[in-house]
């Protein structure tokens, strides 16, 4: 079983707004990133942070789990951890972000195919940058639960790297939304 730890919890503070509530070609941005999952996975949890109550509305209407990482300013590691709790029986989970409105599907498939032939991480790569999602087996689950403050995944992914399988990615997967003129690009190229 395949599931996915999308990560709702940040502050949107450089966007100046709630940036998962933005519209992206009629739909908010969270929702595009579930729907990027929903077909691909067996299970899926939302990790919220700051401001929760502004998503749990949008989740609950879409049937989809979420949870609150009381820790949210800690940053990425401790809202991983959150989702991850919540997806234990999982045999390997991707780390998600919730400000990437266009996964690509095929891209989750290849990711998919190369952890059931054995890659214990998977990684987007677009022009030699790594990206999002990255799939993780569930052989890491611990060690990325006993991650300290100070420590971050790419810690496990270096760890791992005789594991680790890359598959070229467009754009999207090194695309990040954090600014109203990340997002003003964004949409003149979309």
């Amino acid at each position: 079983m395949v599931g996915a730890v999308i990560l709702a919890a940040g502050e949107s503070q450089r966007m100046g707004e709630p940036k998962l509530l933005m519209k992206i070609r009629g739909k908010r941005m969270i929702e595009r990133v579930i729907d990027s999952f929903r077909d691909a996975v067996d299970d899926l949890i939302v990790v919220l942070g700051y401001n929760p109550k502004n998503l749990v509305p949008i989740l609950t209407q879409l049937g989809v789990r979420w949870v609150i990482n009381k820790n949210y300013r800690e940053g990425m590691v401790s809202s991983f951890k959150a989702g991850l709790e919540g997806l234990k029986g999982c045999d390997a989970v991707f780390l998600a972000l919730g400000d990437q409105p266009f996964v690509d599907r095929d891209f989750l498939s290849k990711a998919i195919d190369a952890w059931r032939v054995g890659a214990k991480v998977v990684s987007p790569v677009y022009k030699g940058k790594k990206g999002h999602p990255v799939l993780f087996d569930r052989s890491l689950f611990d060690e990325i639960l006993a991650l300290q403050k100070n420590e971050f995944i790419r810690d496990v992914i270096h760890r791992h790297g005789e594991n680790h399988r890359v598959i070229e990615a467009g754009e999207w997967a090194v695309t990040d939304l954090d600014t109203p003129e990340s997002l003003r690009v964004f949409r003149e190229k979309s």
